[in-house]
């Protein structure tokens, strides 16, 4: 449960209010070959893959700088890579997604890590490694250090990514994070190895289960003495707060007021490559823009749990984060009810989700079984239905100036407490044809008092393979009937029969 739900939607519409993170790390690209495998080669007891095509993606701190991105955030990144193809690929990837790469530092001596992941299908097969570890030159480490030391000025927030590549060596973790508290720039760790010395005194620190277990030499599945343990480390280290990674058992957060759990996010899982990549770049982002730490925690884990259900390194993004926190049960009936654009958001995730998005429209005044019957059959033609509602001038105009009975605002709260409806959006337009061009969904429901050919939208429907669905009315329910009904009953505002 979020403490602010709308600060943190807020937030995340609007990308994170684009603040300024500085991503520290090693770089990495990440290689896939994507095949199928239909017989055991002669030569081996292996299998073979048959390559159809290759995909390459940024991995390590390059994956965070493009989480961040993706998120909303202006991210520049300190890393080094090689003067090599890698590198040159790695870098314009960052580029073109708007990423500043001024402060990674070319290396003619070191090959950019390349990790080349070849999948059978959905079945990863092989991975082979292509990389140099180990300690840069001082004149290598002195541009780094210039580089991030000139950035701190202008930054909310700093992510180091560490994958023991050699970047960040203990002088370099220690002058960042102390450059950090002096400018109180909250730092931000995702660590690798055992030595955790060079990450003391940050404000917060990202092992997964396995990691923290082999640091404190503890065993992995004793959780409530790992914790304990992690505790123990985090005071040792004075970090301010150490977040523990623990796929389906969720996370757990560990500073001085205790151990706080939260639970995995239910989804399918893929992947599991780039989720912590995911966390400290959803964290980072999230408190930088002013989101409380339990809120940002509840936020990273839910964005770690979107990344996942995908094959390959796949960043996060805003889009499909709204769409989460939309449907993802916390929304109260208010959040359902939104802006066209805000619409077209979660209508382009539903979309990539492979859900049938089924639309209708109407002024639902007086909402009666009438109204709910459409609905709920509207529901069953699809996975996601989006209620189109007339403003309160749009129904004085079509209604008479005796309408609505019911104001626009008052309607939607009541449409969208409906647990069949996904969405509400008004429109003041005559027609919701703009609308229904926008959201393009598959489905166009309205109520059997339509022929097909008198629908608004009908032929709009047909040009990209949508379908128009006419749903009985249920007889003796209808808003003017009803209101001729109570006017006939000579109810009035002062009678006993009106009170009660």
């Amino acid at each position: 449960m979020f403490l602010n739900f709308q600060k943190v939607l807020d937030a995340v519409q609007a990308g994170f209010h684009r603040r300024r993170v500085l991503v520290v790390g090693d770089l990495m690209l990440d290689r896939y070959l994507w095949g199928t495998v239909g017989r055991i080669s002669p030569e081996a007891p292996v299998p073979v893959v048959r390559v159809d095509h290759t995909t390459d993606s940024a991995g390590g701190a390059a994956n965070v700088a493009m989480n961040l991105g993706a998120l909303g955030c202006s991210v520049c990144v300190a890393g080094v890579v090689g003067t090599d193809e890698g590198g040159r690929r790695l870098l314009g990837m960052l580029q073109s997604s708007g990423i500043e790469t001024n402060d990674i530092v070319s290396c003619p001596d070191r090959s950019t890590t390349l990790k080349t992941r070849i999948l059978g299908g959905r079945q990863q097969m092989l991975r082979l490694d292509v990389e140099r570890t180990g300690e840069f030159t001082a004149e290598i480490r002195g541009l780094l250090l210039a580089g991030i030391e000139a950035q701190m000025g202008g930054v909310s927030a700093i992510i180091l990514s560490d994958y023991g590549k050699g970047v960040l060596d203990d002088s370099i973790c220690q002058a960042i994070i102390l450059h950090g508290r002096e400018r109180s720039i909250p730092v931000f760790v995702d660590p690798k190895g055992l030595q955790y010395e060079k990450y003391a005194g940050c404000n917060v620190i990202s092992p997964n289960r396995m990691e923290l277990a082999a640091v404190t030499a503890t065993e992995c599945g004793n959780l409530d003495a790992l914790l304990e343990q992690g505790q123990r480390l985090r005071s040792e280290l004075g970090v301010g707060h150490l977040l523990v990674t623990m796929g389906e058992l969720g996370i757990a957060l560990l500073n001085p007021s205790g151990i706080h759990r939260f639970p995995a996010q239910a989804r399918e899982v893929f992947d599991v490559s780039g989720a912590g990549d995911t966390v400290i770049a959803t964290l980072g982002a999230a408190v930088a823009s002013g989101l409380d730490l339990d809120d940002a925690v509840q936020l990273a884990n839910l964005a770690a749990g979107i990344v996942v259900s995908k094959l390959g390194t796949v960043p996060i993004d805003k889009h499909e984060l709204v769409a989460a926190l939309a449907s993802d049960g916390e929304a109260s009936q208010a959040e359902k009810i939104c802006s066209w654009q805000t619409l077209q958001e979660r209508v382009a995730h539903w979309r990539i989700a492979g859900r049938r998005i089924v639309f209708t429209n109407g002024c639902f005044d007086l909402f009666h079984v009438g109204h709910l019957t459409v609905l709920e059959q509207a529901r069953h033609q699809g996975d996601c239905l989006v209620v189109a509602l007339n403003t309160d001038r749009s129904v004085r105009a079509l209604k008479g100036p005796g309408r609505p009975i019911l104001s626009e605002a008052a309607r939607a709260r009541l449409v969208a407490a409906l647990p069949c409806v996904d969405a509400v959006v008004l429109f003041d337009e005559e027609t919701p044809l703009n609308l229904i061009r926008a959201v393009r969904p598959n489905v166009l429901v309205k109520g059997g008092d339509y022929l097909e050919g008198e629908v608004v939208g009908a032929s709009e429907m047909r040009s990209w393979g949508g379908k128009v669905a006419l749903i009985p009315l249920v007889e003796g329910f209808k808003t003017a009937a009803i209101l001729k009904r109570a006017a006939t009953a000579g109810l009035r505002e002062d009678s006993p029969e009106f009170i009660q």
